[in-house]
């Protein structure tokens, strides 16, 4: 398409938000970028819409059908209402919001409530910023039909973000989300009803933020070791997010006593000053909770994105230096330490599953199975690993996570939850040092109990058509002309996610991959225990590659050794498909 004509349709478009249904102060921004000589800004405003997807939605902030606005949630809520009320015809009817530390967000979540409570339907309103998980648990607290958190998670300040949730406190599922962006896609300005009901809209505080603690405390396995070890030193930071009290306060009341936060990143700061990125996969950002680590000499330091429901965990290791877990190494400790406290405590019925994404590392399967524990594999995001909970039901699950530094130990709420997390991590640590052991000899002892794994994810570039075309192309070459072997170990199994086919390339036979939705998503198992992952990003110019790499521990003090051994494992697969 000509730069001409995307002027043209922008400029149509813009031209529509001069319209008196907007307020002035929008008006005379619209204006103002129409008659800027420079188009740049009124094309990325306005050239497209931004789409309500199934997440929700997630853009830059400003004005414009391409940008994150009063306008673009209130078509979102409006045509959320709609599908509630339709879904619901004859009920009460109640949604949850919550909202993040990210500017505008306050103001999204009131209009949000207003437009809900102007539809019939009663609304849970948070008194001030909280973690996406207790919004999640209130929602099956409070008997909610569904709800929304303002968000964008760790996205850089510019951005905001709309996630929609279900009654079960899952973000949506088919068919719901496609139901609803149906919805959404059918409003227009003049149907949003932004006039609120006050006396529909009921304000939840400390009174609530207590429930939710007390009912995260019901996750404690071994309240013997944290009473012994209660003034372990711990260090947590919220990278001023929503996390800055309410994980603070679970510690205390989980027991401990020696809590130190970051004081510098304890406000909330939609601007996120003191770090370039506001996540704890990122190394960079814990560089002020690990000086204040160093300085007190602390035993655990964690941190928590801005809306709460990823965690970040640095250990120290055997020569007394800090180190970053990994998500995978941070699923493994949680799956190993639940499972065998359950056991010990006897509360190992039979049925009990946990539940991991595609991606995320075998090992957790291998501790699961080895325990007589049913492992699930699902799709990216929390959204399927609450789809099994509602399946399965919530008696028998004992965690779930994904590699992506998330983890869920409870189904009392069904999204990620950094509160629940970093409480019961401490309490980890606290039951290896009250055995005078560490959280880094623990990971250690698991790794030589079960085999080491070694994980490491790479993408590639490749911008505009021509680099979605050639994406593609290399998708489809994985796809059609599998090779026999990679790095010198035959390719025993292919999974296929868009045909939900599963061959044994040993024997040629298929099976049926037992998920409801298909996506883009190609794994490679090989004979030496290696797992290859090839996705195009949903959202990004990217193809991700997702590699594990095993080997074994003949005993803990083989961890350097084996370490060296799987990530030789992953250089050469990855010099043997030509990636870099």
């Amino acid at each position: 398409m000509e730069n001409n004509d995307i002027i043209k349709i922008a400029r149509a478009k813009a031209e529509k938000w001069l319209d008196k249904a907007y307020d002035e102060k929008t008006r005379e921004e619209v204006k103002r970028m129409l008659e800027n000589t420079d188009t740049t800004e009124l094309i990325e405003s306005f050239y497209n819409d931004l789409e309500f997807g199934t997440g929700g939605l997630r853009g830059i902030m400003g004005v414009g059908t391409n940008r994150m606005n009063i306008y673009t949630v209130g078509a979102a809520t409006q045509g959320f209402s709609n599908y509630i009320n339709k879904m619901f015809p004859n009920e009460k009817k109640a949604v949850c919001i919550g909202h993040d530390c990210r500017h505008n967000s306050r103001l999204f979540s009131e209009t949000a409530a207003n437009i809900f409570s102007a539809n019939g339907i009663h609304v849970y309103l948070f008194e001030d910023l909280r973690p996406t998980p207790e919004m999640s648990f209130a929602i099956r607290d409070l008997g909610c039909k569904g709800g929304v958190i303002l968000t964008a998670s760790h996205n850089p300040k510019e951005y905001n973000g709309y996630k929609a949730y279900w009654d079960d406190g899952s973000q949506l599922v088919p068919p719901h989300d496609k139901n609803v962006i149906d919805e959404v896609k059918k409003v227009q300005v003049s149907d949003i009803k932004f006039e609120g009901v006050p006396e529909m809209i009921t304000i939840l505080g400390k009174d609530f933020d207590k429930k939710y603690l007390d009912k995260v405390k019901t996750l404690s396995l071994s309240p013997e070791a944290i009473q012994k070890e209660h003034d372990l030193k711990i260090v947590f930071t919220p990278l001023h997010g929503t996390t800055y009290e309410l994980v603070p306060a679970s510690l205390r009341n989980w027991g401990f006593t020696n809590i130190h936060t970051v004081p510098e990143q304890s406000i909330p700061d939609g601007d996120f000053p003191t770090v370039a990125s506001a996540n704890p996969e990122e190394p960079a950002a814990f560089k002020m909770a690990l000086d204040l680590a160093r300085k007190i000499d602390a035993d655990l330091a964690m941190a928590c994105d801005p809306d709460g429901d990823r965690i970040g965990i640095a250990v120290k290791n055997d020569a007394g230096e800090w180190t970053l877990l990994n998500g995978n190494q941070t699923n493994i400790i949680f799956t190993e330490y639940i499972i065998r406290r359950k056991k010990e405590l006897n509360q190992l019925k039979g049925g009990e599953y946990t539940v991991k994404t595609i991606v995320t590392t075998e090992l957790i399967k291998d501790i699961a199975e080895k325990n007589h524990i049913i492992c699930y594999d699902v799709y990216t995001g929390f959204k399927w690993i609450a789809d099994v909970i509602r399946k399965e039901g919530g008696e028998k699950f004992i965690g779930g996570g994904e590699e992506s530094f998330g983890y869920m130990p409870g189904a009392f709420t069904r999204d990620k939850d950094g509160v629940s997390a970093t409480s019961l991590m401490a309490e980890i640590a606290a039951w290896v040092k009250m055995q005078n052991k560490t959280l880094y000899s623990f990971l250690k002892e698991i790794y030589a109990k079960y085999g080491f794994s070694q994980e490491r994810m790479i993408y590639i570039v490749r911008k505009g058509l021509s680099g979605a075309q050639e994406i593609k192309a290399m998708m489809e070459e994985f796809r059609h002309n599998t090779p026999k072997e990679i790095n010198h170990s035959p390719v025993v199994l292919k999974k296929d996610y868009l045909s939900l086919e599963a061959t044994n390339l040993q024997t040629g036979e298929k099976t049926h991959l037992n998920f409801e939705t298909k996506s883009d998503v190609l794994q490679f198992f090989l004979a030496d225990g290696s797992k290859i992952s090839v996705r195009p990003s949903g959202t990004e110019p990217k193809i991700k590659f997702y590699f594990e790499g095993r080997a074994q521990m003949k005993d803990m003090n083989d961890y350097e050794r084996a370490q060296q051994d799987a990530n030789a494992r992953i250089d050469a697969i990855i010099k043997d498909l030509k990636l870099q």
